[in-house]
């Protein structure tokens, strides 16, 4: 049997304002574990803001989306603008508050907020070509925007969410090492750091969720 080929999208490094780091290895390991090809891409622009994650102030710099998330996967990602849905059998997307501040507007403009256009695009051609979708945390929200126009799908937050309504979407409640799985629309979700739960109980989801949208494959 071929490998899969999986394509992870992230949004910097680092919880505050980029990509979040655990749910981001949880995803590329558990990736690894299944011998899926992995190519991880992210968008080349500046951030939407530098977070002192100390203090969770903010910082007076100017950091690059590309190079932050860099960090994550020693210097092995590509810039969003280059990822061809074509060339993939899966999406996966971590969360971190850079999803709803870097890959979208999402943190200020919620249900009103745009997504990159490049993600936008390609979640969108992944979605037609019926191809599976993995979102974790915040992100299942910003897949949720994007395919407004298309489809209704099935996501989770976590908790009950006032906002996922107005997305568009219909929510379950999940815990942090389950999953909710769309089948019509081949989207997966699990809640990760939307709660307050161990590391191994998001792990465990991170791990559910891998290896449904592998199978959905």
């Amino acid at each position: 049997m071929k490998s899969l080929n999986v394509a992870v999208v992230i949004a910097g490094c680092g919880s505050q304002d980029g990509a979040e780091i655990f749910e981001t290895v949880f995803t590329l390991l558990e990736l690894n574990r299944h011998n899926a090809k992995v190519t991880v891409f992210a968008p080349d622009q500046p951030q939407s803001r530098v977070a002192n994650h100390l203090t969770g102030e903010n910082m007076p710099e100017t950091r690059n989306v590309l190079i932050e998330a860099a960090r994550i996967t020693r210097g092995n990602i590509q810039p969003l603008s280059m990822l061809d849905p074509k060339a993939f059998d899966a999406l996966i997307l971590p969360g971190g508050t850079g999803v709803a501040s870097n890959l979208s507007e999402f943190q200020l403009k919620q249900e009103h907020a745009h997504v990159n256009k490049d993600l936008q695009q390609c979640i969108r051609e992944f979605y037609m070509a019926s191809k599976p979708i993995g979102a974790i945390c915040i992100a299942p929200a910003i897949v949720a925007l994007a395919l407004k126009r298309f489809t209704q799908l099935t996501i989770t937050l976590g908790s009950t969410n006032a906002l996922i309504p107005k997305l568009g979407a219909l929510e379950e409640v999940c815990a942090a090492d389950a999953i909710v799985v769309d089948e019509v629309n081949k989207l997966v979700t699990t809640p990760a750091f939307m709660l307050d739960a161990s590391l191994t109980e998001i792990h465990q989801g991170i791990a559910r969720l891998v290896s449904k949208v592998l199978d959905l494959c």
